[in-house]
Order: structure tokens, then C-alpha cells, then sequence
């Protein structure tokens, strides 16, 4: 027996200031490791069928190559995650501009987003799972972001094999905010490796159509009769190998949203590695996950001394829609003094035989 258990060690340093890495360790021997840097998770070891232990995410072992690359590998991407058109939107009737940070566009909340600012940590060890708490003040008009943005997330780890990760914000203005995780999962647990033969099932029957910049064009369309059909799911390499258009633009694969249908009793998202018996299930309050297959990692950067190839890792970052403040009909992401946000994502880790 493995009893619930929290280390704590110096991860490096950050513009003066003290980075630390928790490692969250349950009843059965499943290892979460996360910093105050970017509220990032470093690694996630869970077993295989074989009932051997790997991380079955991507992340790096010292904080300077989280300096160096910004693939986002386990961050909390905000206040808005995803793009938003030109960086630009109207707010009761005011017009506000974001910081451009990807071309004339705005992306993941700004240069200087979430992802990379120091959290604060508390950490708090049950009988049966262990919570941090990360909470972090976005000031007035950063990055463009009008008002005083009261930022607060959990992790919890517990005895289910479980990680949930539960969002809060409140503002002193009406605002915009939408965050997410930007995890990239591999179930092999195998360094260097691709997730192509892992399978994937979304049970959504709409995703949002992108033009050449990865902006929705303000469709939702069903995915009847095409690739992104992933209702009765698909290996990842037949996604990839698609002749679709919205594939191709992507450089062969997915960075797509899909708006999750919700059905009770049912998970809005399965991956499965069928090598190593890994089942992840994903369960949101969230209106949809964003799937990014990792189209352009080229192994020009290495993690545990192996290169990190095209497809290494798969994405699900769940959220609202995706530019939402520009689309009628794409939901609600206006964050107002009177009604403060919260939204929960359970990540289920399991082994098929």
C-alpha cells in the first residue's frame, strides 16, 4: 500500500523568484508533479496493463526548457485560451483591444499569460486525495484585459485515480474569460513516441470549421459523413491521413474544437491506448474540447534526451467556444462583477486489459 502523500522540491528559479515542483502521490501509486510556474503538470505516472508505472504526459525535467519552448505542455492557458480575431471584441457597447500575440491575432490570453506567471500554492492532503489550490490577481488592463481579474484554480488527486481541475475567477468589471489546460497526453508512456494508433472518441456530432489561421469562420458543422465523426471513435493515424480540408490546413490533424453533446451517464471524451491497456476519460462542464494533435512539434527540441516528434502528444483543452465574444450563437464567456465563474473538468485514468 501506497498511502496519499505530498513532496515538495526547488525546481529553479524565475526572474528571482522561487520555482517549486509538488509531486501528489495517491493510495495506489499514481504521480501527479506540478509548479507554481504556469500552475504546469510536469508529469502524470499512472499504470499500465502490465501494471507498470510511466508518465503519460509531456513535460520537461528542468524549468529551463520551459523558458526556452512554448509548446504549452501541461500550462493553464488564459484569461481566454484559444484565439480571438484581430485581438478585438465589444463589451457593452465599448470597443477593447487585446495584445496581437500570434500574427494580428490574440492567443492563449497574451505573450505573457497565464502560463507564465508564479502562482500561489496551497496545498491541503486528505484521507483520500490531496488539493492545490493556485490562485493569481491579473491587474486592470493587462495585456488589454479590462478589469481586476480574481483568478483561482484547484488540482485534485484522489483515490478514483482522478484529476480535477476546478476553475473560479471574479472580477471588479465585465470582462472575458475562458481558460483551459493545455495537457498533452501520450498513454504509452514512452518517450519519443506518437499517439497515432491510440483511439479516440468524442461524443460530439459539431465542431467549429477554421480558416487558415485557425479562426472558426462562425459555423458549427456537423460531422456526419466526414473524418471529424468520432462518434463511434477513430485511430488517430486514420484522423491524420484524411484528404479533409480542415485536416490538411493543420498540417494532418486536428486543432479543432467539438461542441460536447453532455449526455448523462457518459464521458464527452475517451482515449485509449490499445499497447499499453491506458483508458483516459474526460467529463467536462465546459460547452467543448479543443483537440490538438500535436501537428507541429518536429523534433527540434528533445524531453528526457529523445526528440519530440510530430504527433507525441494529444490535447484536450476544454473550454467554451473558441472566439466566442466575436460569434453570435458560440455561448457566453462574459465574466460580470455579479456572477462570478467556476467550471469543473474530471480527467478518469483506467486500465483495460
Amino acid at each position: 500500500m501506497v498511502y496519499i502523500k505530498v513532496i515538495k522540491e526547488h525546481f529553479g528559479l524565475f526572474e528571482e523568484n522561487d520555482v517549486w515542483q509538488w509531486t501528489l502521490i495517491n493510495d495506489h501509486g499514481m504521480k501527479m508533479c506540478v509548479l507554481n510556474y504556469g500552475a504546469i503538470v510536469t508529469s502524470i505516472e499512472t499504470k499500465d496493463k502490465f501494471g507498470e508505472f510511466a508518465n503519460i504526459s509531456l513535460g520537461f525535467s528542468n524549468l529551463e526548457d520551459y523558458l526556452a519552448y512554448s509548446p504549452y505542455f501541461g500550462a493553464t492557458l488564459g484569461p481566454v485560451a484559444g484565439r480571438i480575431t484581430k485581438g478585438q471584441f465589444s463589451l457593452d457597447g465599448k470597443k477593447i483591444q487585446l495584445t496581437q500575440n500570434e500574427g494580428a491575432n490574440h492567443r492563449h490570453g497574451g505573450k505573457l499569460n497565464f502560463s507564465k506567471k508564479l502562482w500561489d500554492v496551497s496545498v491541503e492532503k486528505g484521507l483520500d486525495q490531496i488539493v492545490m489550490t493556485f490562485e493569481y490577481c491579473w491587474v486592470n488592463g493587462e495585456n488589454g484585459y479590462p478589469g481586476n481579474i480574481d483568478a483561482k484554480m484547484t488540482y485534485t488527486l484522489n483515490n478514483k485515480n482522478e484529476w480535477l481541475i476546478d476553475y473560479e475567477a471574479k472580477s471588479d468589471q465585465s470582462t472575458i474569460y475562458n481558460p483551459s489546460n493545455h495537457i498533452y497526453f501520450n498513454l504509452s508512456g514512452e518517450v519519443g513516441s506518437t499517439i497515432l494508433r491510440h483511439q479516440l472518441w468524442i461524443n460530439s456530432d459539431r465542431f467549429l470549421p477554421i480558416d487558415e489561421e485557425s479562426l472558426p469562420i462562425g459555423e458549427k458543422r456537423s460531422v456526419e459523413n466526414i473524418i471529424f465523426d468520432l462518434r463511434a471513435g477513430r485511430e488517430v493515424a486514420e484522423i491524420t491521413q484524411s484528404q479533409d480540408q480542415q485536416v490538411k490546413l493543420v498540417g494532418a490533424g486536428l486543432d479543432h474544437a467539438f461542441i460536447l453533446k453532455h449526455e448523462n451517464g457518459r464521458p464527452d471524451a475517451v482515449l485509449f491506448d490499445p499497447k499499453s491497456g491506458r483508458r483516459l476519460e474526460m467529463e467536462t462542464e465546459s460547452d467543448a474540447v479543443l483537440v490538438y494533435t500535436a501537428n507541429s512539434l518536429d523534433g527540434s527540441f528533445e524531453m528526457d534526451g529523445r526528440a519530440v516528434p510530430k504527433y507525441a502528444g494529444i490535447t484536450m483543452e476544454t473550454q467554451g467556444l473558441v472566439d466566442a465574444i466575436n460569434h453570435d450563437g458560440f455561448g457566453d464567456i462574459v465574466l460580470r462583477p455579479e456572477k462570478p465563474f467556476t467550471s469543473r473538468t474530471a480527467f478518469r485514468f483506467t486500465v483495460e486489459s
